[in-house]
């Protein structure tokens, strides 16, 4: 499989920063990533003043893990700013698949 981080080395070039988790994922493997980085993902966009991750470090604070946040209702998210219905309703619907592909 090839592995950009090596060829990188290999080339002696700079390993790269990436602005979003997205690119870190599609460079390093999803295994690479924190937790608050896959939830950022999910997040997609943050607000003036707040990135994505920002947002995603607290929600991961408020319920300490994704296990405290998988049986949350939906109305808790609300109360962390820079989360709306689109961002919560593809949260809920992360955890959804994870609790299906667990019970096959």
């Amino acid at each position: 499989m090839y592995n950009f981080h090596d060829e990188m080395e290999k080339k002696n070039y700079t390993i790269p920063t990436w602005s979003h988790p997205g690119g870190k994922l599609r460079e390093l493997g999803a295994e690479s990533l924190s937790d608050a980085e896959l939830l950022a993902i999910l997040i997609s966009s943050g607000i003036k003043g707040k990135s994505a991750e920002q947002i995603a470090e607290e929600i991961l604070a408020k319920f300490g893990s994704f296990k405290g946040m998988a049986d949350q209702p939906l109305e808790k998210f609300l109360e962390i700013k820079g989360l709306a219905d689109v961002k919560i309703i593809r949260i809920a619907a992360a955890f959804e698949l994870a609790r299906r592909i667990s019970k096959k």
